[in-house]
């Protein structure tokens, strides 16, 4: 394990004792897992950890004093949406060993990607009385480890709205709409846009059961994921910008597409792709269908 090497003292790794993460379910507590591959946006998730810190040890190995106040801190990065956030602050301020419980609720339309929980034991105060070797500044990071749950899987992620199409310009009969606007710079999170029509029961209500979906919700929503990733692609081999050799910037609608691209068409070259579109686009429909592998149970 590499470890930072900072301008102060910092205590041994084993001065905190971490559980793991924990994700609340509708079933209760589960351990988390590397990736939830029926996540949606829609979907908040709850996390708990519990988290011991000898305190004592802490500070007298980092040159603190017994009255130093610590401060345990959980903090949230998502890829997907490029936000994060501080999940929980926790002050500790006694001595000998604390237990901590950390619990908190993400908002499912604030994330996306891979999610990072970073936790971190910093100092809480500012010492203007710590020794040259010791941390001073209030932040200052003693202890830290992350974690990550990779959010979406092979298939396309972004926000969505569910509307009633009648209020719109829309097919009142259509259940769904992608809509993708800027440019292949612009961020994904503001360039692509899932509305489902509410009026479309069966489509909304898979949707509102995408973390636990039945076998009629799993058939709605490979539909509209492969719909999805068909119009993305199809934007994407419009665009003269998308070609092997560009490079977009991380968190991009260009990125995104990029990497849809190689999921669906993996040792495959756009230029082929985009000239089979143009010379057979039944084919390519087809060629693109079976990519996605609609309706295939994981």
């Amino acid at each position: 394990m590499t470890r930072r090497v900072l301008p102060y003292r910092i205590p041994s790794e084993d001065v905190v004792a971490a559980a793991a993460w924990s994700l609340m379910t509708e079933d209760g507590d589960v351990a988390m897992p590397e990736a939830l591959p029926d996540w949606d946006y829609q979907m908040d998730l709850r996390l708990r950890r519990t988290v011991r810190v000898d305190l004592g040890r802490a500070r007298s190995q980092s040159g603190l004093p017994n009255d130093a106040s610590l401060m345990l801190s959980a903090v949230w990065t998502a890829t997907g949406s490029n936000l994060s956030g501080p999940a929980q602050h926790v002050r500790l301020t006694e001595s000998g060993t604390s237990t901590v419980e950390l619990d908190f609720r993400l908002r499912g339309a604030d994330l996306g990607g891979l999610l990072l929980l970073d936790t971190a034991l910093v100092l809480a105060e500012r010492r203007n009385d710590a020794r040259p070797s010791s941390p001073r500044r209030a932040g200052s990071v003693l202890w830290s480890d992350r974690e990550s749950l990779r959010l979406q899987g092979d298939a396309p992620q972004f926000p969505m709205a569910v509307i009633d199409f009648a209020r719109t310009s829309f097919p009142e009969g259509a259940a769904w709409h992608l809509q993708i606007s800027g440019g292949l710079e612009s961020a994904t999170m503001g360039s692509l846009l899932l509305l489902v029509n509410e009026q479309n029961t069966i489509t909304a209500t898979a949707f509102e059961n995408a973390g636990k979906p039945r076998p009629i919700d799993r058939v709605v929503l490979s539909a509209v994921y492969a719909d999805a990733a068909r119009i993305m692609v199809e934007h994407a081999l419009g665009n003269d910008e998308f070609a092997e050799d560009a490079d977009f910037p991380e968190g991009s609608l260009g990125a995104t597409l990029l990497s849809l691209f190689d999921q669906l068409f993996p040792e495959q070259s756009i230029t082929d792709i985009r000239l089979r579109q143009r010379q057979s686009p039944a084919l390519f429909a087809s060629d693109l269908q079976a990519a996605v592998k609609m309706f295939e149970v994981s």
